[in-house]
């Protein structure tokens, strides 16, 4: 298992990269949700005052 971690010498990049890889990935994952949700919003707030103006009408 210490073989496997340290890779001969060159673990600590090897598990460097494969962290920062995750956390890049996750980093996408959250900001694709977070403007979805945004864009969501935005999209709703717009058909609610379209639909207020054409009730206004």
């Amino acid at each position: 298992m210490a073989e496997i971690i340290h890779m001969g010498g060159y673990g600590s990049y090897v598990w460097s990269a494969f962290g920062l890889t995750f956390v890049v990935l996750l980093a996408t994952v959250w900001l694709t949700k977070r403007s979805l949700q945004q864009t969501r919003n935005r999209l709703t707030r717009r058909l609610r005052s379209a639909s207020a103006t054409e009730a206004s009408s």
